[in-house]
């Protein structure tokens, strides 16, 4: 038999069916890491979230400790496929590279087994023969072995690596030959037919070092019984770790990483298949009694999930449909309450709905009003401990009660003169829980604002300040000491934002009292948060020089880009003045840019009235995050671009379109813009199909609550022997009776094309098939 070997790199693209999505929150602490060799045996560690070996996050480094508690959480979308979420541990060197510890390596097709646990993983050695990209490869066996194209490889030192393949036709025992490939070379040899039992095909991938070594990036082994089947064979492969890449014998000793991972992956279809539960859903606020809604059945069959209140205070916001439910689930709440004092105390559907409605329309008046005061509060290392017990050596408690009584009050002070930052959708809210408040207990002359503050500072501003990290207030999770003070303050903003122990300190009450009186109005501010900028995000990059140059060639330099709703800039360093800025209204597009335009991966341009500005970002996730926030800020731009070009124009021609003229209208159309408010990151579609999801798990508890619309035990009150029918709010079986319907009606029809989706998925060739769903070759 005589085999040809030819290597080819040609372009391929993908065709995907439905969107997928993914959202992963991890929680991580290590413990009994392997010692430092030295006297000095501890170490100063970090911890890594990479998508197969591409960094997406890093935690902030916990020093001189062999059991690092992180304690750090990580929320974001995951733009393209993968094979392993991996978690690295680090030891810190500063002089020298860091040294990796450790390392969890999780498969995608496992996430779904850990999620929503708490697992102690085992470290596993980091061996380099072990480390493989998520990367495929195709090929096709006609008396002839040709590898067409690769996909998704890694980032070699910020840039696109340099790859080559060696070919390699081994048996058990004996080894043949050995052929190194580069992209045109052609080979071949003889081989015996009694031996193609035996053999197998081996193709090593490599990235080319230059000056220095070699790295490998993984292989792949093909029988070549297998491709003998086959007239013409073509199929990717994932390339996979040698053998012995991954084995030791002392995996044990490397220690222990802990790991609290949320996975979550939806299959959205396209929007014209969510129209009539999401009409069903916004009706709610209008349906009588609110406990009859498809919206609050929702949360009585999810009453123990948190995940039934997001998705749907982010689709009630979308379409300005949150004020009324809000409002309407929470004069269901008073009616419950016998006592002023225990007034939103609870853990209802209405106190969740405007947790999350704070948490996502809040995140502007939060940075505005607390992040000076903590960043130094962060930054300062007081000590604010007044226990006896806890002081450590040294500490004065009267200089600490000071400290603390420093910052209470310049917090406190800083949050009472905020109101004219606060949203509008808050003020709207808290003015509704107000005037029912008040009509609840007409008696108690301070309910307006007990009703108010439980919010707004026991639920909004002290959780803020005890976990800054959470609302992106701070980059990392603060140490024990700050932890500490943090808490303290929380604590005691908690007790002032009482009225019953305001009435008691020194703090203002008018001050206090004018501060709710306007968050919680409807009149038009003079001043309204929205004629600021609003902060939307920042972080370093790499930009391409807009017009300098060095030896001839304009080069990439590292910058801290900032956006806000009015404009892009980008600095020297962080609080620096600005060296470029672009309007966000002379914003054009914003479009991904090919990868051969620069040798670059996770680049992203940003057209405007003068030269695209061309941006790497450091990694997949961070590239995605801007690419949004970017087209949701400038999507109702005017004279916005139809077409892009999706390669840069170097050398007097677009290298996509090869047209000469930088003004060329672009070669492809630009991407539909994102119907999304720029503070708030809602896609209605996936929302809606979460929705559709919980309503699915919960489909036995539906039925339950439909069987008790019909029975007459649920007017009876508490049952003598406990149900489920008594645990559902049913004031109206009838209303209620037939929203049920409606919402098995929705339900069934949307399951229609999940089902035709999921036979899809279940039917699709896997890696090493010829009908494999991942890639086409053009």
């Amino acid at each position: 038999t005589t085999t040809n070997i030819i290597s080819v790199l040609r372009s391929y693209s993908k065709e995907i069916g439905s969107e997928a999505k993914l959202q992963i929150q991890a929680v991580s602490e290590a413990k009994n890491l392997l010692p430092y060799l030295g006297p000095n045996k501890m170490r100063d560690c970090f911890c890594t979230i990479n998508l197969d070996q591409e960094e997406v996050y890093r935690t902030q480094v916990v020093e001189k400790s062999l059991s690092p508690f992180f304690s750090e959480e990580f929320y974001f979308e995951i733009p393209r496929t993968f094979q392993y979420l991996s978690f690295y541990v680090y030891d810190k060197n500063v002089l020298q590279r860091d040294l990796r510890i450790g390392k969890v390596a999780i498969k995608k097709e496992d996430l779904c087994n850990h999620s929503g646990k708490e697992t102690w993983f085992s470290l596993q050695p980091v061996d380099s023969n072990s480390e493989v990209q998520i990367v495929t490869h195709r090929k096709e066996v006609k008396n002839e072995l040709i590898i067409l194209a690769c996909h998704g490889l890694p980032l070699i030192n910020g840039q696109s690596c340099d790859p080559y393949a060696t070919v390699s036709l081994v048996d058990i025992k004996n080894f043949f030959t050995k052929l190194s490939s580069s992209y045109t070379r052609k080979s071949q040899f003889q081989v015996e037919e009694e031996d193609i039992e035996k053999l197998e095909i081996r193709i090593d991938l490599w990235n080319n070092g230059n000056l220095v070594q070699d790295v490998f990036l993984g292989e792949i082994k093909v029988p070549v019984n297998v491709l003998r089947n086959d007239a013409s064979h073509q199929a990717w492969y994932l390339l996979q770790p040698r053998d012995n890449g991954n084995k030791s014998s002392k995996t044990d000793d490397l220690g222990s990483l802990r790991l609290n991972i949320c996975y979550t992956e939806d299959y959205v279809l396209p929007s014209e298949y969510y129209g009539p539960l999401k009409t069903l859903l916004l009706k709610s606020p209008d349906v009588q009694p609110i406990s009859a809604s498809a919206a609050y059945i929702l949360g009585e069959i999810c009453r123990d999930k948190n995940d039934a209140v997001l998705p749907l205070v982010r689709l009630l916001l979308h379409h300005d449909k949150l004020v009324p439910f809000a409002t309407a689930v929470a004069e269901l709440d008073l009616k419950e309450t016998q006592d002023a004092n225990t007034i939103f105390r609870g853990n209802s559907l209405a106190t969740r709905c405007l947790d999350e409605m704070m948490k996502i329309v809040g995140g502007h008046y939060l940075k505005v009003t607390l992040k000076p005061i903590l960043d130094e509060i962060c930054e300062s290392s007081k000590s604010c401990e007044i226990d006896p017990i806890k002081l450590k050596e040294g500490d004065n408690v009267e200089n600490n009660k000071e400290n603390l009584r420093y910052y209470v009050d310049k917090l406190f002070s800083t949050i009472v003169k905020s109101s004219m930052s606060c949203p509008t959708v808050m003020c709207d809210i808290f003015y509704s829980l107000r005037q029912m408040a008040t009509q609840r207990f007409p008696n108690d002359p301070h309910v307006q604002y007990s009703a108010v503050s439980s919010f707004v500072f026991l639920r909004f501003f002290a959780v803020a300040v005890v976990s800054p990290h959470t609302f992106h207030l701070r980059p990392h999770h603060p140490d024990p000491q700050t932890i500490r003070t943090l808490t303290l303050i929380s604590k005691t903003i908690q007790t002032l934002g009482s009225w019953g122990s305001l009435s008691k300190s020194k703090v203002s009450v008018t001050l206090y009292c004018f501060f709710l009186d306007e968050i919680s109005s409807t009149e038009t501010k003079e001043s309204s948060g929205t004629s600021e900028p609003v902060h939307l995000k920042e972080g370093e990059m790499y930009k391409r020089a807009q017009g300098r140059t060095r030896i001839g060639k304009k080069n990439f330099k590292k910058r801290w880009f900032c956006l806000t709703s009015r404009e892009l800039t980008y600095h020297k360093q962080p609080g620096k003045d600005a060296i470029y800025t672009i309007p966000v209204k002379n914003i054009l597009a914003v479009e991904k840019l090919e990868e051969s335009s620069f040798n670059k991966k996770n680049m992203f341009q940003v057209i405007h009235t003068e030269k695209p500005l061309y941006v790497q970002a450091n990694n997949c996730v961070e590239a995605n995050e801007w690419i949004d926030v970017l087209c949701r800020v400038s999507r109702c731009n005017q004279n916005r671009l139809s077409s892009y070009h999706p390669s840069a124009y170097l050398n007097g021609s677009w290298l996509c379109c090869l047209e000469t003229s930088e003004n060329a209208l672009g070669c492809k159309p630009c991407t539909a813009g994102v119907p999304a408010d720029i503070q708030i990151d809602i896609d209605e579609d996936r929302e809606t199909e979460r929705i559709y999801s919980l309503f699915t798990l919960s489909l036995l508890k539906l039925q339950k609550m439909e069987e008790a619309c019909g029975t007459i035990a649920v007017y009876q009150g508490p049952q003598k022997e406990p149900d489920d029918y008594s645990n559902f709010v049913i004031e109206d079986s009838v209303t209620t009776f037939k929203t049920i319907q409606q919402i098995k009606s929705v339900i069934e029809k949307l399951d229609e094309p999940h089902e035709k989706y999921r036979k899809k998925r279940s039917s699709s060739a896997k890696y090493g098939s010829k009908e494999n769903p991942i890639g086409k070759i053009f």
